[in-house]
């Protein structure tokens, strides 16, 4: 368990303002790493062949897994009906996978349900994969090829955990598309994104509701399940995720003054179009139930969303430069939304780092 403190910094305020600096690190540590050429081979072979490729974690994780899984599509644009999917763990042991190949995201190696789908993965014959800290832990023993990011998270409400393995997508994305990744750019991209003075606006925004619903779609829906998870657990703030068009099928029905939301638009290319025209009807859906919305927007859309549409404030990422697609959104937005958590969970007073488990009944839940 961290450390208890107090008051801020909490370690995650720590691993946060560290990310720019070890994102630059652990790039350049993988583009030397020869796993990452295996794995690269093994994702095109079985791309080739028409085989199911797989990601799957829990939680964070889970999360993470989605991130890689969009990235990989883009790398290897494949047509529809053979993209790769990513499936929660749980639901890889009563569906195990019996050919092509599973990436898994374990941050530490020892999640047991991630752990039994990689295990039962390998004995029906698929190849396995595992992205975690380092080659020591249990997950490592059970895959064939293991990434290591060497980036030990210190704060429960990880951070650290969720980034690093994005970045390790960003880096097989990167071989499979035959294109260089600027380690460089990457972290100035996430300097730029270090904005704990918006992120605590909208916490003050919004630290007197009683729940919270985020909502994206696309990789904007991947960080959105991440922000829901991170509020939930480190501001102790009840919040749910939704993709951006189902919000709009019944889920405002229960929403009053006192549920906040917040808005993803970050994806390049949604300026305009169909995600743009439904995010105008989410936000105005907002405005008539008088639910204070707040938004995390790329500045390529930020223009052309009114000011007073997001009246619970907004942060607007920098421009992604030379992190091109996909990779500039996940990027950008995973150090946003840790940052509005961690001034959201100052705002409401509580310690992000320990999910509440110095409380006995928190403790005993999660034994």
């Amino acid at each position: 368990m961290p450390s208890f403190r107090g008051r801020p910094p909490y370690h995650m305020s720590e691993m946060i303002a560290a990310e720019p600096a070890l994102a630059e690190r652990l790039v350049h540590r993988l583009s030397a790493d020869e796993t990452i050429d295996q794995l690269a081979s093994a994702v095109r072979e079985a791309a080739a062949a028409g085989r199911p490729i797989l990601t799957t974690g829990c939680g964070t994780s889970e999360h993470a897994a989605m991130g890689v899984a969009t990235l990989l599509n883009e790398a290897l644009d494949l047509p529809v009906g053979r993209s790769v999917r990513s499936i929660q763990a749980l639901e890889l042991l009563a569906r195990p996978i019996g050919d092509g190949l599973l990436i898994a995201v374990s941050h530490e190696g020892g999640t047991h349900i991630t752990n039994e789908a990689l295990r039962t993965a390998r004995a029906s014959g698929a190849r396995t994969a595992l992205i975690t800290v380092g080659g020591g832990s249990p997950g490592a023993a059970l895959a064939e090829l293991v990434i290591g990011t060497e980036e030990q998270d210190q704060s429960w409400c990880h951070t650290v955990g969720y980034l690093s393995p994005l970045l390790v997508g960003v880096v097989l994305a990167g071989r499979l598309s035959r294109s260089k990744v600027d380690a460089l750019a990457i972290r100035a991209l996430l300097d730029g994104a270090d904005d704990p003075h918006a992120a605590a606006s909208i916490a003050s925004a919004l630290a007197g509701i009683d729940r919270l619903i985020v909502v994206g779609a696309g990789a904007d829906q991947v960080s959105a399940r991440e922000l829901a998870l991170k509020v939930a657990e480190g501001a102790r703030l009840p919040t749910a995720a939704h993709e951006l068009e189902t919000v709009l099928h019944g889920h405002f029905a229960a929403a009053t003054r006192w549920t906040g939301l917040v808005l993803l638009l970050t994806t390049p290319g949604h300026r305009d179009g169909p995600i743009r025209e439904r995010s105008a009807r989410v936000l105005a859906a907002a405005r008539a139930l008088a639910v204070p919305a707040a938004a995390i927007l790329s500045a390529e859309v930020a223009a052309s969303v009114p000011a007073d549409e997001t009246p619970a404030g907004r942060i607007v990422l920098p421009r992604a430069g030379r992190v091109k697609g996909v990779a500039g959104s996940l990027l950008g937005a995973a150090v946003t939304l840790q940052w509005l958590t961690e001034r959201l969970a100052r705002a409401r007073g509580v310690n992000p780092d320990t999910l509440g488990r110095e409380d006995p009944a928190q403790a005993a839940a999660h034994s």
